[in-house]
Formats: C-alpha cells, sequence, structure tokens
C-alpha cells in the first residue's frame, strides 16, 4: 500500500511496468529517471531528503514536473533540501525557505521565502543602496544579481557581514540552540544490524526485482533461446547420427569435435552476451548499496538465481536437441551426466563473464579481457591437442581449464562404457573405451571427480564475482 502512494506521489503509475534502461538509449527520460530516483528514496519514508539540483538538464516543463514531484513530497510533512541554480519563478516560490550562500560557503541570507519571496525581497531591500526589484521581475535572479561581488565592491560592503548583524542570524542561532538540546529522557539511535531486513529476506526481494527485471527485458533471453535453437539444429545435423557410429578412428574424433564446439561456440557467447546485462545492473546496484537498502552478497545470489532458472531452461532445450540428433544411447544416465555436464557448463561460462565484469570498470574492457582467455581455454580444452600429447609444463592449465573437464565429462559419460571395436589406422582394433584411455585419458569412473571439478569452478566463479561486487567501486563519482 506505501509502494503504490508513492507511486501515485510522484506520478509514475503509467510508468510501472517500464524498464529503466540507459540514459539516452532506451528506457526512462531523464525527468522520468529523476522522479523514480525521488521514489526510491520515499519508499524508505525518509524524514528528510536532500537533493542535488533536480531540475539540472531539464527544460522548463520537465523541470516543473519534477518540482510538483518534489512539492507533493514536501507536503506529506517531509523536509525536503535542495540545492538548484538560475530557477524559474515558480519553481523558485516552490520553496518555503533559502539558504543563500557566496564563493566558500558563507551565509548571506538564511530564512523564509514569503508569500511571492517577500520577506526575502523585504530583507535585502532593506540594505541601503540595494535597488527595489521590478514587479514581475524573477525574485532569484534579482537576488543574485544584487549579492554578486560586484555589487559588494560598489557599495562597500560584505553581505555575510550584513547577515551576521540582523535579527535574522540570531533568531537562527537561538533555534539552533534550542534544537540542539536533547530532550529530557531521550536516547541517541540505534540500530541493531546494518540492514533493516534479514538476509534471507534481502535476498527474496532481490530475486523478484532481478526476475522482474529480466522477464521485462524479452530481448536479451529471446536472443539467448533462439541463439540456442539455431546452434543446436545447426550442430545436430552437422554431427547428425555420430554417436550411433563407432567403427573406426575418425569416428571417435568426429565424436569429439562435435561436443568441442557444441560446448565452446554457444556458451562463450553465452558469457559474451551476458556482460552488458550485468553492467547495466552494476550501475543500479551501486546506488541501492550507498542507500544501504541490501548487502552485496544478497544482490550477487539473486543475479547469479535468476540467471540458473533462464540457463536450466536454455540446457534442457539444448540436451534435446542436440542428445537425439547426433545419436547417443537413450539411457537415463547417459541423457541425465549429458544434460548435466552441458547445464553445469552454460552456469560456468555466465558466472565467469559475471565475474569479469564484476573486476573491471566496464563491459567493454571485460570483452576484451575474457576474449583473451577464451584463447587458452580453446587451445587447452583437449580438442586441438590431446591431454597426453600437451608438455609437462602446460599440462596443468588443462586441468584449470573448464572446457576441457566438459569435454571430459560428455565424451567419457557417452563413449567410456561402449565395448565396440573401432579401426585404429597402423594398431589395429581397440575397443572405444580402451581408446579413449589410452589416447585421450578419458575414464568412465573418474566421471564423479569431473563433476566435482565443475562444481568447483561454479563456485570459484560465484565467490569472486560475489565479492568483487562487494569490494570493488568503478563509479566515477
Amino acid at each position: 500500500m506505501f509502494v503504490e502512494e508513492v507511486m501515485e506521489l510522484v506520478e509514475l503509475d503509467t510508468l510501472r511496468d517500464s524498464l529503466v534502461g540507459l540514459p539516452g538509449v532506451d528506457g526512462l527520460s531523464t525527468e522520468q529517471r529523476k522522479r523514480l530516483t525521488i521514489a526510491v528514496e520515499l519508499v524508505a519514508n525518509p524524514s528528510i531528503i536532500f537533493m542535488d539540483e533536480p531540475t539540472s538538464g531539464l527544460d522548463a516543463r520537465t523541470a516543473a514536473i519534477v518540482m510538483r514531484t518534489v512539492r507533493n513530497t514536501v507536503d506529506t510533512g517531509r523536509t525536503v533540501v535542495c540545492t538548484i541554480h538560475q530557477p524559474s519563478i515558480d519553481i523558485f516560490e516552490a520553496f518555503d525557505e533559502l539558504l543563500l550562500m557566496k564563493t566558500g560557503g558563507q551565509i548571506i541570507y538564511a530564512g523564509p521565502l514569503g508569500r511571492y519571496s517577500h520577506k526575502l525581497i523585504e530583507y535585502f531591500e532593506a540594505i541601503p543602496g540595494i535597488p527595489k526589484i521590478t514587479e514581475g521581475y524573477n525574485p532569484a535572479t534579482w537576488m543574485l544579481e544584487i549579492s554578486s561581488p560586484s555589487v559588494e565592491s560598489r557599495l562597500n560592503l560584505d553581505f555575510v557581514e550584513v547577515y551576521a548583524r540582523s535579527p535574522l542570524y540570531q533568531k537562527n542561532q537561538e533555534l539552533i540552540k534550542e534544537l540542539s538540546i536533547p530532550a529530557p529522557d531521550s536516547n541517541d539511535l540505534y540500530f541493531p544490524t546494518k540492514y533493516s531486513q534479514r538476509f534471507g529476506t534481502q535476498c527474496k526481494a532481490c530475486f523478484w526485482k532481478q526476475y522482474w527485471s529480466y522477464w521485462r527485458n524479452p530481448e536479451y533471453n529471446a536472443i539467448r533461446f533462439l541463439m540456442t535453437i539455431v546452434i543446436g539444429l545447426i550442430f545436430g545435423s552437422v554431427f547428425w547420427q555420430k554417436g550411433g557410429k563407432m567403427s573406426k578412428q575418425q569416428d571417435i574424433l568426429d565424436i569429439l569435435g562435435a561436443i568441442y564446439a557444441a560446448v565452446f561456440f554457444l556458451e562463450a557467447t553465452n558469457a559474451i552476451i551476458v556482460q552488458p546485462i550485468v553492467g547495466i545492473e552494476r550501475t543500479v546496484f551501486y546506488r541501492e548499496r550507498a542507500a544501504g537498502m541490501y548487502s552485496a552478497l544478497a544482490y550477487a545470489f539473486a543475479q547469479v538465481s535468476i540467471e540458473l532458472i533462464y540457463i536450466l531452461a536454455q540446457g534442457l532445450l539444448y540436451s534435446l536437441l542436440l542428445f537425439p540428433m547426433i545419436g547417443f544411447s537413450w539411457h537415463a544416465d547417459a541423457f541425465l551426466w549429458f544434460f548435466f555436464f552441458i547445464v553445469i557448463s552454460f552456469a560456468y561460462f555466465v558466472l565467469y563473464g559475471m565475474m569479469v565484469i564484476a573486476l573491471t570498470p566496464s563491459h567493454h574492457i571485460a570483452i576484451i579481457l575474457s576474449s583473451f582467455f577464451y584463447n587458452f581455454w580453446n587451445l587447452f580444452a583437449g580438442f586441438v591437442i590431446a591431454r597426453p600429447l600437451i608438455p609437462v609444463w602446460w599440462r596443468w592449465y588443462h586441468w584449470g581449464d573448464p572446457v576441457s573437464w566438459t569435454i571430459y565429462g560428455i565424451v567419457a559419460s557417452q563413449l567410456g562404457t561402449k565395448d565396440d571395436l573401432v579401426a585404429i589406422p597402423g594398431a589395429g582394433s581397440l575397443s572405444v573405451k580402451q581408446f579413449l584411455n589410452d589416447n585421450l585419458g578419458f575414464q568412465h569412473g573418474f566421471l564423479g571427480y569431473v563433476a566435482l571439478a565443475h562444481l568447483g569452478f561454479v563456485l570459484l566463479f560465484f565467490l569472486v564475482f560475489g565479492y568483487s561486487i562487494k569490494y570493488l567501486n568503478f563509479q566515477k563519482r
């Protein structure tokens, strides 16, 4: 109910299903963003709100809309403090009180404006040598003109000293002294926790925010699922029924190539396209973290959780396309292993993309850095050069390459128990299982450790993402 009241107060009802978007690109206009910013702060129900130039960058009409929102906020009993430059008459007279300072932060005037700014005008017109304001002239413009350094020099006076000797100054000092004395039996403010809600509640709120953010951004997810279908159909048709034809060495290498291409091509694309999305979300997170709305880890859990839901759906779609088209045996354990490795590889690629964006100032730098490491993932994946043939001093990187573990897991789970004989040029015949063990180092009995390695990569990338989001801040102001 309170949120609905705030929406109505700042006139955002018509925008309730809109995405904020990027400034100057899509989403809300500058004026709508300012009203949204005010609304976000109002939801915390503060007694006082500080606004830094709420009308800057706006034309007269949109500035009036924002100031109407500010005035509506004041009318609810809250105090609003604004910095403002060169306001129009209507905007200036929307304020109740004025704190006017000269260069250096010294006070020239601090007091009420009055109806049509008459109290401000009376104060300055009472100073000897100050010309009276012309009828219909903007009091804000007049006030700045007559208090300028050139006027001070011409009249040989200092407006700061004039204010310090005025009854208004004495009245303000008495008020400050009165308000500085705490009421009897009052206690200092104390908050038992840093955040207003428990960690679980923070995660739930952040999750639903991310859910709606993704749901209202169909371009990102539609393209992701469209690419899944297209690439799945292409690879499935190129490697049509290769999984059921095991008569020579080339057949095994064809399957190895199919798995390598199917894993690396789509999932590296996934990792790249998620980075601009996370980059945009991070700009919102910076503001909300500064406001103390929720912890960084709650945000990280929510961002990863919503991605995992779409990854599960994408992985299932990809598996249902590739598994039968390549021609693997329809056994429950074989399909479940295939589905697991496809989904978990989607997860670590996406988490890697999110981790890199959290470690870098922008998604442009993140894409460059990611592409650099993808080259090494590609080289040491076990397809370009098999693990037994990699020099010993580089073999450690093969074990640190998550793609190599995925290829290991899928090939071993689908072919690691096959006893079909395959013709090996110059070496007679070997069973599929024996060939994989001798030439590629793949063993079906090692699948449990392969699965644990995948979970380790996912956990590692998630932790680096979460703590990078928490401790690194790339804001320029």
